[in-house]
């Protein structure tokens, strides 16, 4: 009995764990983008801040995980 509550507890760690990856993904290719092409005259609303750039590609990542990955069906 103990060992399927644990097999239980691990479903939604395989479940959110591509989406996961996916955001972090987002997040290094964000401040990549941030690091390496930037914004010169800090104009920019989007490359001229790290923490803005990283957050915006995990967002994109967020929402690039959606739109790839399949939908997992409830039940069987």
């Amino acid at each position: 009995m103990e060992s399927m509550e644990k097999a239980k507890s691990r479903i939604p760690l395989k479940r959110w764990l591509p989406t996961v990856l996916f955001s972090l993904a987002g997040m290094a290719g964000g401040f990549l983008f941030y690091r390496y092409v930037g914004c010169a005259t800090g104009s920019c609303p989007i490359t001229s801040d790290p923490y803005i750039s990283t957050i915006y590609g995990g967002v994109m990542g967020l929402l690039l995980s959606g739109a790839v990955l399949p939908e997992k069906k409830e039940g069987k």
